[in-house]
């Protein structure tokens, strides 16, 4: 089996590759022959080539068929025009220039040599051939001889009538019919058709006699016929038929007009001119004008060939005359030539007076055969009806009516007029005869003929209309079945009894001819009403099941005919399923009345059609096994009969499965919304069932070997490409299909080789250029070119499913193994075939280098486009990527050679042009992002000079010359010499873009109404294949016809040309509003593609390539020209989105990049002074002597401000729409602001050095000066901006009102004028923002349940609150906050009251992965914190109004009091947590203060005053006893347990927690001053907040009893030892700050040389992953901000230890002065009187609540005298000499340089003096 398997395989290839070699062959020398043609045709051989090529003649012989070939038809030709004089005709100039070209004229002995050549040589092996040489020969000789002075070839032109006569004995028109203009390539040239026809016309023309002398022997031999029929002998032998030959050659030649020539004109004088204006022909010139004389001549010809028409020459005449009336005009002049010829007729039609050639004489005689025939017919009841011989006519009178049939068909198919007058005449009613003749017994041939002609006539729809119910009422299909009647009659049983025993079935076809054209021109719904159930189903099952489905098994006396009729049938099939849309009706059973009976109507005939194709029918499977046998004959490459009708057999099946897949959506929905039980199933899975003939699922297979045909037969290929875009739509069938095409090795390299092949024709421009060739060029050109369309459509959709395939496949990817491991090749190369994408490469290459570019861009915008698109498909996907941009990279080079001639140039197809070089850029964006991952920077690099560089480069350099050295970076495009710079490439693209576009006009409606239009138009729009919404006009159309057709009343019918005329107007509107959509849409699509290829350029590939102060002049350079084309007035608005997203990259890029210039010294290795000034405040020189004057960056301030007024030009460009837009444009104003910002500078503690004056007289620095001139540009806005930014801050999207919300933050917090602000309160902006706090709380509520919705509501809140802080920090600002009521808001929330229950797993936060959605926890503090934190600054920044600041805040905090407790309470040690009581005691610390419960605005009784002092007197014993938890050794514990949870990412978190603990402290600490300073009046009478007690075990235990309760009882006051321990771990922790702080600031001055693990770990703690894969320099620029953050850190470390430790040794200091000197002890009554009364003169809104005042008695009454002694003892030994040396040394190192020159050493020194008068 396998034997036999691969021999069938072997057989195939050895008949392919001989059919190639033969083809090969066969087109060589058709190219030799051709060439000589065209050679002649322009220079006639001389006379030795002219011998040369009449010897090759006179060997020649014929084809089978008796035609000449190809090759040897073109040498004829080659040779008669050698002999062509028509130049003699022409003007005297002109002919005199002729006759010195002419080698016939000038060359000696030409003449006599070819003469006697010609007329003494032995006969040639084709007499015939022989004859047309010598007749052309002949008619040269006779032109010559009209020139002057040709008396030197006198003797040889007076030979021309016997030269002739020679020619003619050899039969010379019956050779020029039979084998030249019968041969397949004659009509393919027109210069072949021109010079036979100059020819014969020539022969007419100059020889009038010798055609005179063939009309006599004509006359004569048919007096001699008709002597012998009445003497009853056979006619002579010897005849000469020369004239009959002649005809028939003037018949045949003009039957044909391929290319609309209509040379037949030259044969017809006008008596009178046309009605036409203008008369096309090759000699008539203008209708008035006289004709030539040889038109003249030509004329009389035919008008006397027609007088007295002898019998043997009537048929030739009348077919001659059928093909000179092959065209409009010639068919008007035939018409008018046998109406003239009947006008002479009498009753008497053989009288002398009439003509046999007139349409008089013809009707006459149809009309008496048709009366004869009525006389015989058989009753209905006879059965030997149909098997009568002919009555009343001869074979050659039915030879001579099928003639002048074929005849009138020709006229009356060219010539409407004559169709309309010929139906319409009252005597002739040829319709109603040609009916009549019909339904009698005549031979099956006439039948057809006249059938032919019925279907002529019906092209006219009037009359097509009156066919279709003539057709039903004579019953020539019987569509009626009489109960009485026994026999069926029609032609139903003509093909079953007699053609299909005869094996001929011309009646058959010629009906499927007429149905065809009828229903093209007209198609009554209700055919047959009143009859039988209305409808075209008779027909139509007698064309399916009687013609189609049988058309197989029948017998062919001629094997074409079997081909003939299922073409005919198949177009009938066609044409019906072409022309119907499924309506919802169709699903519905129409009843109609018949005979007072309810009958079901017929479906239309396209439903019926679809239900078969949709079904496993008999039709189906006919059509299928067609296809199959199709593909066999065509696989054989041998001619056989009928081919051509085969092929179109195969085109209309195709056609059909086409029209099925595309309507079967539609059908099937429809379906299924009806009651109808039907049951269909789609054709794509149908198509996948098994062929009974191969019992394989082989259809789609056989459907796609057609591909392979495309060269030969281009249509199967367009129909069968079609098909298989189609079905390829759906992922399984995909799946199948690949399996299909590759099961069998010889069947997929044919398939591929198809496919490949299909792609590859040349000819296949859609917009093809061909001013020359004909209308069949043109046409097939198209149809080449749709074929690539559908290809390329296919493997885009293809590519767009999961693998395997079908784009995998015919790409060459590999289907076994995983696809990313496929190596493509060049075809050729390791047995790689040549592919789909070898020829989409082949495509778009050709042109590429030269400087026009890709030839496809220009020639076939469309299918660059989609190949462009393919390859962009197969880089984008990640399994076909690696190894396509492999291949394209290294084999093609593929990329540059492309992107060096964008932008692309064609306006004309500007949509296309746009989506090249969109799909291009995206493209090249993925090549660059690639090759900078793979570290390629060689290619990288070259691609970036190719769109970035601004100077000239050689162009189209070949693919090495390109890759320079890689130390070269894009910093050699600004060299600033004397060669011309060009525009950069990426600029150009841009500017190829057209901003504006042309907006059709509205429409201007008479008739109908405009809205409702609007509506129908919206309701026909649907996205196409490219996802853009556009409007069906087709579906508008029908739409719009219907409601037309619907109109009613006489009114309406005279106003229908009107009402679509304006339908047409309708439908060119929206023709025109679908190419704005379209381009619109293209527009967008090519911005995107140009924004990303500029994102990928700034941000993926490497940074060193090009330089900053090019990266910022290139960001310029694009900022301001996409700038200044969006703000142009004729700008579309629809491209905003996408500049504006443009926009904020650049932007954005553009801030990093000065950012990064402005760090540029850093990294210079300056000196320590120097580097010392660089990290000061000031980036400014010291003195203007020391360094020039510089702009703020490269490109200058000035550059900076123009893009900076662009911006907020777009941004009021948007009006009021267009939030989304002013969503990037707020983002992008952040990043310009930015850039005027102070970047991260490290506290190297040595600013502070610097005198006040000296920072007040310091020059204005580069950051501040810009800053205020950028405010000067916005403010000069004024409030058209100030009313667009606050509008989008209150209301609108959310991402929105978030970027309008801090781009407020921003400008607020420059503008020193504060002009934003006073217009935020003016214009009720900044209370509308605080209002909607309270409109916040709900849904922020919603935010705390475990599975929250989105969080956008906190996103928003957050922005509403760090703006609403950022107004806080300005004093003016607080307060109108204040009067806004902000804090009472705050109150108000209940959101502040839902604090979740902690995570006990979670308590450190450490423990989990971090997620994006954050715990409930984590979302209240998002929450929480920022009120906090507006509460802290408002207290802060309102001096004027603190007391009431201060009781509104407090109001806050007794209103959420059991949160604030619960905060204060929490043992949760996490960064969250004590950022909570961080910020919490440092509201405290300000708001919970004695005398602010009298500024409270409230009214409130004692009993409430009361209760507001024990919240008050909770908040101060909670935030003491914090103290404990962070100040005393217990915070150690914490620590460690902290240290042990941090892992090594999470190191930035331990600095928060380390820093917000020392905060905690600070505040407490700030509290307690405060509370001393506000509470003591007098140091006799101080406050007391610690107890006299030194001892850190009672501290200790107290932290100890329970770690989750309170560190410190509520009865219990802390004592001193906190403070003391507080103040020494504060001064150990500050050594340990300085010594990290000195540390590290000297890490950042040199970190080049730090080793490579210790800068690993720094950007570790930054960038937790992916280190490894960044660049040394990145990791350097990570470890510097590392750095810096670590010094400010400490920085912020060691000034809250120098507060601590000052505030510690102030309240030390107070407490131990009234300890030691104030205090009495417990055991004098004096003192403890004075004591009690002291507390009772207090008042109650004293800072301490009763029960705080009862443990402060119940702590002073345990201050015995031996407490102070102890106190005494325990401060001079914790108060030793180190500690004071300590405390010293912190304020020499720190408190000094931060103005507080003293303060440590004075407390100390009043400490120590205390501690000495105690003593002593």
């Amino acid at each position: 089996m396998s034997l036999r398997n691969y021999s069938v395989r072997e057989v195939w290839a050895v008949k392919n590759i001989a059919k190639r070699v033969s083809d090969l062959i066969k087109e060589c020398r058709q190219s030799l022959a051709e060439s000589l043609f065209a050679w002649a045709c322009q220079s006639p051989l001389g006379k030795d080539d002219t011998l040369l090529l009449i010897g090759h003649l006179e060997r020649v012989t014929v084809e089978a068929n008796g035609s000449l070939d190809s090759v040897n038809l073109a040498l004829l030709m080659a040779l008669l025009y050698c002999f062509d004089i028509s130049f003699i005709e022409q003007s005297t100039e002109e002919r005199d220039d002729m006759i010195h070209q002419l080698p016939l004229l000038t060359e000696r002995q030409y003449i006599a040599t070819i003469h006697s050549r010609l007329q003494d040589s032995q006969p040639w092996k084709l007499p015939g051939l022989q004859a047309t040489v010598r007749l052309a020969w002949a008619l040269a000789l006779r032109g010559i001889s009209q020139l002057p002075d040709v008396t030197a070839v006198a003797e040889f032109t007076e030979a021309d009538e016997a030269m002739a006569e020679l020619a003619i004995a050899d039969n010379v028109f019956l050779f020029l019919t039979e084998s030249v203009v019968v041969s397949e390539n004659f009509y393919q040239d027109e210069f072949y058709i021109r010079r036979i026809h100059n020819l014969i016309t020539d022969f007419l023309a100059l020889m009038p006699m010798k055609v005179k002398q063939l009309r006599n022997r004509a006359d004569e031999d048919a007096r001699m016929i008709h002597m012998s029929m009445q003497m009853g002998n056979d006619p002579p032998i010897s005849l000469r038929r020369d004239l009959e030959h002649l005809m028939l050659l003037i018949g045949e030649l003009y039957k044909k007009n391929p290319f609309n020539l209509e040379l037949a004109l030259e044969y017809w004088c006008p008596s009178e001119p046309l009605q036409t204006t203008t008369i096309l022909g090759s000699y008539l010139g203008v209708a008035h004008q006289r004709p030539p004389q040889r038109q003249v001549v030509l004329s009389k010809f035919v008008r006397q060939m027609g007088d007295l028409l002898p019998p043997t020459i009537y048929i030739p005449y009348l077919k001659m005359l059928q093909g000179l009336a092959n065209g409009p005009q010639c068919a008007h002049y035939c018409f008018s030539l046998l109406k003239v010829n009947g006008s002479s007729h009498v009753e008497n039609i053989q009288g002398a007076g009439g003509s046999p050639v007139s349409w008089e004489h013809f009707f006459h005689s149809l009309m008496l055969y048709h009366e004869h025939l009525r006389k015989d017919l058989p009753s209905a009841d006879s059965v030997q009806y149909r098997h009568l011989p002919s009555r009343g006519i001869t074979q050659k009178e039915q030879d001579g009516l099928i003639a002048f049939l074929q005849l009138t068909s020709t006229i009356i198919t060219w010539s409407e007029n004559a169709r309309l007058a010929l139906c319409e005449h009252p005597q002739w009613t040829p319709v109603v005869v040609i009916l009549g003749l019909l339904q009698c017994s005549i031979p099956p041939v006439l039948k057809a003929e006249l059938l032919r002609t019925l279907a002529a006539f019906g092209k006219s729809p009037e009359i097509a209309a009156f066919l279709w119910q003539s057709l039903e009422y004579t019953q020539i299909l019987q569509t009626i079945r009489v109960p009485s009647q026994r026999q069926a009659i029609g032609i139903e049983v003509e093909l079953n009894e007699i053609e299909s025993r005869c094996e001929e079935y011309p009646l058959t076809r010629a009906f499927c001819q007429l149905i065809s054209t009828l229903v093209e021109s007209s198609f009554p719904s209700n055919l047959g009403a009143g009859l039988r159930p209305p409808g075209f189903d008779p027909y139509l099952q007698f064309l399916r099941d009687s013609v189609f489905l049988r058309f197989r098994t029948r017998a062919y006396r001629r094997a074409a005919e079997k081909w003939e009729v299922a073409e005919v049938v198949l177009e009938v099939f066609y044409k019906l399923l072409r022309d119907y849309e499924p309506q919802l009706e169709d699903f519905v059973d129409q009843f109609v009345e018949l005979q007072g009976e309810e009958i079901i109507a017929y479906k239309p005939p396209g439903f019926s059609l679809m239900y078969h194709l949709l079904n496993e029918s008999p039709m189906l499977e006919l059509a299928l096994s067609l296809l199959e046998e199709g593909v066999k004959q065509l696989d054989t490459y041998a001619p056989f009969p009928g081919k051509k009708h085969l092929e179109k057999s195969v085109q209309h099946c195709l056609a059909l499965l086409n029209l099925t897949l595309q309507k079967e959506n539609l059908f099937m929905d429809l379906l299924r919304e009806s009651q109808l039980a039907l049951i269909v199933s789609p054709l794509e899975q149908l198509l996948q069932g098994i062929n009974p003939r191969t019992k394989k699922a082989d259809n789609v297979v056989n459907i796609a070997r057609y591909l392979y045909h495309g060269n030969t037969n281009p249509e199967l290929a367009f129909e069968s490409a079609k098909i298989l875009c189609c079905i390829s739509c759906n992922t399984n069938i995909q799946i199948k299909l690949v399996g299909d095409f590759t099961h069998d090795q010889s069947i997929s390299q044919k398939l591929m080789a198809g496919f490949v092949e299909c792609l590859d024709s040349e000819d296949t421009e859609e917009f093809v250029r061909l001013e020359e060739g004909s209308e069949v060029e043109k046409k097939l050109a198209g149809i080449r070119h749709e074929t690539r369309i559908h290809i390329l459509n296919l493997l885009i959709t293809s590519l767009e499913r999961n693998p395997p395939s079908l784009a995998l496949y015919l790409l060459g990817f590999e289907l076994k193994k995983p696809v990313s491991t496929t190596n493509l090749q060049d075809p050729g190369v390791l047995g790689c075939p040549r592919t789909c994408l070898h020829a989409i490469l082949n495509i778009l290459e050709k042109g590429t280098e030269g400087r026009t570019g890709p030839e496809a861009v220009r020639e076939a915008p469309q299918l660059a486009e989609l190949c462009y698109q393919v390859l962009y498909q197969l880089c984008a996907c990640s399994d076909t990527s690696g190894p396509t941009m492999r291949y394209l990279r290294t084999s093609q080079d593929f990329l540059f050679s492309q992107l060096q001639h964008l932008p692309f140039a064609n306006k004309e197809y500007e949509i296309s042009m746009l989506n090249q070089m969109s799909w291009l850029m995206k493209t090249a964006s993925i090549e660059l992002r690639v090759t900078s991952l793979n570290r390629q920077r060689s290619h990288t690099q070259r691609l970036l000079h190719l769109l970035l560089d601004d100077m000239p480069v050689k162009p189209y350099s070949d693919g090495e010359g390109g890759m320079e050295d890689e130390n070269r970076s894009v910093s050699g495009f600004l060299h600033f010499d004397t060669t011309a710079k060009v525009r950069r490439k990426i600029l150009s693209i841009l500017d190829s873009i057209d901003f504006s576009q042309e907006i059709p006009e509205p429409l201007q409606l008479d008739f109908f109404d405009r809205v409702q239009i609007e509506q129908v138009i919206a309701n026909c729009e649907h996205k196409n294949l490219r996802g853009q919404t556009v409007c069906n006009v087709k579906l508008l159309h029908r739409v719009l016809v219907a409601e037309v057709n619907a109109l009613q009343g006489m009114a309406a019918i005279g106003q229908r040309p009107l009402l679509m005329e304006e339908i047409s107007t309708i439908l060119q509107y929206v023709v025109g509003r679908n190419k704005l959509l379209q381009c619109l849409h293209a527009k967008r699509h090519v911005l995107e593609s140009w924004r990303q290829l500029v994102e990928i350029i700034l941000t993926a590939c490497p940074q060193d390539l090009i330089q900053t102060e090019d990266r910022q002049l290139i960001i310029r350079d694009i900022l301001q020209d996409v700038h200044d084309k969006i703000l142009d007035d004729e700008a579309a608005q629809e491209l905003m989105p996408v500049v504006a997203g443009a926009v904020f990259t650049l932007t954005a890029h553009l801030s990093q990049a000065v950012r990064t210039e402005q760090k540029q010294p850093l990294a210079s290795g300056l000196g320590e002074t120097q580097y010392a000034f660089m990290l000061d405040s000031s980036f400014t020189s010291p003195s203007p002597a020391q360094s020039p004057a510089v702009d703020f960056t490269s490109i200058g301030d000035s550059s900076l401000h123009i893009i900076l007024k662009k911006l907020l030009d777009f941004i009021l460009k948007t009006g009021g729409g267009f939030q989304r837009v002013r969503t990037h444009l707020y983002g992008s104003l952040l990043y310009y602001l930015q850039i005027a910002q102070r970047p991260d500078e490290p506290d190297t503690l040595e600013a502070a050095k610097k005198t006040m004056w000296e920072r007040l007289t310091a020059p204005e620095d580069v950051f501040s000066k810009l800053q205020r001139e950028n405010i000067a540009i916005i403010e000069s806005y004024g409030a058209a901006l100030m009313e667009v930014v606050c509008r989008d801050a209150c209301d609108g999207h959310e991402i929105g009102r978030m970027l309008a919300l801090a781009l407020l933050d921003r400008i607020v917090s420059v503008d020193k004028q504060q002009q934003w602000l006073l217009y935020l309160s003016n214009s009720g902006y900044l209370k509308v923002l605080v209002d909607s706090l309270v409109e916040d709380d709900l849904t922020l509520q919603s935010l705390l349940t475990p599975q929250p919705p989105l969080l956008k509501a906190l996103y928003t809140y957050e922005s509403k609150m760090a703006f609403l802080t950022r107004v806080a920090k300005i004093q003016q600002g607080a307060l109108e906050l204040l009067r806004s009521g902000v804090i009472v808001r705050l109150a108000q929330c209940q959101v502040y009251d839902m604090r979740p229950e902690m995570d006990p797993q979670g308590v450190f936060g450490m423990r989990e992965p971090p997620v994006f959605i954050p715990t409930p926890v984590d979302r209240y503090r998002q929450i929480l914190l920022p009120a906090l934190r507006l509460c802290q600054v408002i207290l802060t920044s309102s001096m004027a109004q603190h007391l009431q600041a201060a009781g509104q805040v407090l109001q806050f905090l007794i209103s959420h009091s059991d949160t604030i407790q619960a905060v204060l309470r929490c043992q949760d040690v996490s960064a969250g947590s004590l950022q909570e009581l961080a910020l919490l005691t440092g509201i405290i610390s300000k708001a919970a203060l004695p005398g602010i419960l009298s500024e409270l605005d409230v009214d409130v009784n004692e009993g409430s005053l009361m209760e507001l002092q024990g919240h008050i007197g909770r908040f101060q014993r909670q935030c003491l006893g914090l103290l404990s938890r962070f100040g005393g050794s217990d915070r150690l514990r914490q620590f460690k347990f902290q240290d042990d949870n941090v892992e090594g990412d999470r190191v930035s978190r331990k600095d928060e927690i380390e820093l917000a603990m020392q905060q905690i402290c600070a505040n407490v600490m700030e509290y307690c001053q405060s509370l001393m300073l506000q509470s003591s009046p007098t140091f006799q009478h101080a406050v007391c907040l610690f107890t006299p007690c030194l001892s850190e075990t009672v501290n200790r235990e107290g932290a100890r009893q329970d770690t989750q309760a309170p560190v410190v009882p509520y009865w219990r006051l802390p004592g001193l030892g906190i403070i003391v321990y507080l103040l020494k771990q504060s001064a150990n922790d500050f050594f340990s700050y300085y010594d990290s702080h000195r540390r590290s600031v000297n890490k950042l001055q040199n970190v080049e040389q730090l080793p490579p693990d210790e800068i690993k770990e720094l950007c570790q703690a930054v960038m937790p992953a992916g280190v490894d894969k960044i660049s040394t320099a990145q990791k350097y620029v990570l470890a510097r901000r590392r750095l810096v953050k670590l010094i400010n850190n400490r920085a912020k470390l060691l000034s809250l230890c120098s507060f601590i430790i000052e505030t510690c040794l102030f309240i030390l200091w107070r407490h131990l002065e009234y300890y030691l000197l104030h205090c009495t002890p417990t055991d004098s009554q004096d003192s403890l009187f004075a004591s009690r009364t002291l507390f009772k003169s207090r008042r109650l809104q004293d800072s301490f609540a009763s029960e705080a005042n009862m443990d402060f008695r119940s702590g002073l009454t345990m201050v015995s005298q031996h407490d102070i002694d102890q106190l005494q003892a325990d401060a001079i030994n914790a108060f030793g000499e180190s500690l004071q040396k300590k405390l010293l040394d912190i304020e020499g190192l720190y408190s000094k340089v931060r103005s507080r020159h003293s303060f440590i050493q004075a407390l100390v020194r009043r400490i120590r003096g205390l501690l000495r008068i105690s003593r002593n």
